[in-house]
């Protein structure tokens, strides 16, 4: 049975993904033609809104400075990934490289801080 540090971490995981869920409603709500589309503006601000009771459980278990390298790492992956196969955003080269510095910046700021 995992620990609960573990799950802490897998749940940091799991929330930035619902989080880049409701990242992704929120671009859709400014994608159309109106200004905003209300529906999905809603639907992201309620995936926002319930994501919250899980980080206040996570929070209690792990530390902050962990929770930030888990969630920016993750969510820097996911985003990069609903970019790309979903609203099919084009990466240059450049932007790769971007990404993988912000990675490994992420990891030595952690293991150095």
């Amino acid at each position: 049975m995992a620990n609960i540090k573990t799950l802490s971490i897998l749940g940091v995981i799991f929330l930035s993904a619902i989080g880049v869920i409701g990242d992704s409603f929120i671009k859709l709500s400014g994608s159309g033609k109106s200004y905003m589309d209300v529906k999905w503006f809603i639907l992201g601000f309620v995936i926002y809104a319930l994501t919250a009771l899980g980080w206040f459980f996570v929070m209690k278990n792990i530390k902050l400075s962990t929770l930030g390298v888990f969630y920016a790492i993750s969510t820097i992956v996911f985003l990069t990934l609903v970019g790309v196969f979903y609203f099919k955003e084009p990466l240059s080269y450049i932007e790769i490289i971007g990404i993988i510095l912000a990675i490994v910046s992420v990891i030595l700021l952690a293991r150095f801080a």
